[in-house]
């Protein structure tokens, strides 16, 4: 493959030059770049690379690896690249596109410009017929990219990839032909829209929320692990929920400082603990968006911490997160599910403005068995309705 260059939209895409190395070093290495791609930090590896190992895969069709310049000043930046290219896969080629962005240029969808311009390339001078992306579950903004590009989201594979640290990451997967493409300029839809809001939100740590009354949720730490374990092997809490019998420490671990982050980092579900004024667990409260095909729906669940039950503070946090749903998630329906005979969690939904709608016969399945529980449902009108 001979040398490329393409100049598109105010931006040149070329080969890497002995002057850009300095310029990639530098880039390459920033805490943001770093977080979701394990490139080289050591200079020498990254001359190694832009100046023998890209030109070596190019030469090979392999591989293609172009920085991506002001067309106007010259200045780097980002990169973006087609692997594992493969002109006989199938009808027309299969290639997997990357990219990544300077922290000084982003705001400007820098990264969607230039895939976009060696995308309609790789369509028409390598024939390409489909083309794959891959990324770091959590990585919200190389996400949104995608999908501005037309990509159509495949799943997850799970611990596809083989960390700098030994550590394997879950990767979301994505498709691409060539009718599929967006035109540049074009503006999001709606449901595009909605997941760029909440990528700024998922994308980075879960926040503190703060209710009346001292009431705070906030990520689980494991200063709350002992805590967790006594309220999952209350009796009120094995009754009702599906917590596993003889919970131990390294269930409240792997649930609480493992799973959590890894539902929030995928942008599919908030899980707090809860507290009251002195910042100590008080209780779990889950926000889950995991209904298919509708973004704005989500459940919630939550558990009480046996010391401070009938204190308030659950539906005080019950009734905060739904706010933070509503205000931030852009959610319109929140739901809320418990067996028939749980009246404690009954009243506190009730407290919170739920609406008991009512019985769904056999609605959930409980260690071994089916049971009939209530259902509710909460709107932001509710909300405005039983104002605090």
């Amino acid at each position: 493959m001979k040398p490329v260059e393409i100049i598109s939209d105010g931006l040149l895409l070329r080969d890497w030059a002995p002057g850009d190395v300095d310029a990639l070093h530098h880039a390459v290495v920033h805490p943001d770049v770093q977080r979701w791609l394990p490139l080289p930090t050591d200079p020498a590896a990254n001359a190694d690379f832009a100046l023998h190992q890209a030109p070596a895969q190019r030469e090979a069709g392999s591989g293609l690896h172009l920085g991506v310049f002001d067309a106007a000043d010259g200045g780097l930046l980002g990169s973006v690249t087609l692997t594992k290219i493969d002109k006989g896969a199938g009808a027309g080629g299969y290639a997997e596109v990357g990219y990544w962005v300077t922290p000084g240029a982003r705001g400007a969808r820098i990264a969607e410009r230039a895939t976009r311009a060696l995308l309609q390339w790789g369509f028409t001078e390598l024939g390409l017929g489909l083309v794959g992306w891959r990324a770091r579950v959590g990585n919200h903004a190389s996400r949104i990219t995608a999908l501005r590009l037309g990509f159509t989201m495949e799943g997850t594979a799970r611990s596809i990839r083989l960390g700098p640290e030994g550590t394997r990451f879950d990767r979301w997967a994505a498709s691409l032909l060539p009718a599929d493409l967006t035109e540049s300029g074009r503006p999001d839809s709606p449901a595009i829209a909605l997941e760029a809001r909440r990528a700024r939100i998922f994308g980075g740590p879960r926040p503190v929320l703060a209710g009346p009354g001292g009431v705070r949720l906030r990520a689980a730490e494991e200063r709350d692990l002992p805590a967790i374990v006594e309220t999952c092997r209350d009796p009120e809490t094995l009754r009702w929920t599906t917590v596993p019998e003889d919970y131990t420490l390294a269930d409240a671990a792997g649930y609480s400082l493992g799973y959590q982050p890894a539902q929030w980092a995928a942008g599919t579900a908030a899980m707090f603990v809860f507290t009251g004024p002195d910042d100590a667990y008080a209780g779990n409260m889950d926000l889950r968006l995991t209904k298919p095909g509708d973004p704005l729906f989500a459940d919630v669940g939550f558990s009480a911490a046996p010391h401070t039950r009938g204190r308030g503070y659950t539906t005080t946090a019950l009734r905060t997160v739904c706010e933070w749903g509503f205000e931030t998630l852009g959610l319109e329906r929140i739901e809320w599910l418990a067996h028939v005979g749980n009246d404690a969690s009954r009243r506190v939904a009730e407290k919170a403005g739920f609406t008991v709608e009512g019985v769904r016969r056999s609605g959930l399945a409980h260690r071994g068995e089916r049971r009939d529980v209530w259902a509710g449902g909460l709107v932001p009108a509710d909300l405005e309705r039983t104002a605090r």
